[in-house]
């Protein structure tokens, strides 16, 4: 699975077990809404950085992003990719 894909799956799962906007998350980040759009739909690429800001903006290991098993669960189950 592209790496792109997983870790903007388990970015949108972290940020809505959350209940945060796209907005918010960008605001912890110091980026722009669109930015975080971008990286759940899975078409922007981090710098080590921002992966590391992304983490920190939803609490969790920017490991923890790039955990293919659990983004697996998410796409087996069929859940909804929207904000």
């Amino acid at each position: 699975m592209d790496i792109r894909k997983v870790m903007g799956v388990n970015a949108r799962r972290f940020r809505q077990a959350l209940d945060l906007s796209q907005e918010a998350v960008a605001e912890r980040m110091g980026a722009d809404r669109a930015y975080v759009s971008a990286i759940e739909r899975g078409i922007q690429n981090l710098t080590l950085l921002r992966l590391r800001e992304l983490g920190e903006a939803l609490g969790v290991k920017a490991a923890d992003l790039l955990d293919e098993d659990y983004a697996a669960t998410v796409l087996a189950h069929g859940e909804k990719s929207g904000s």
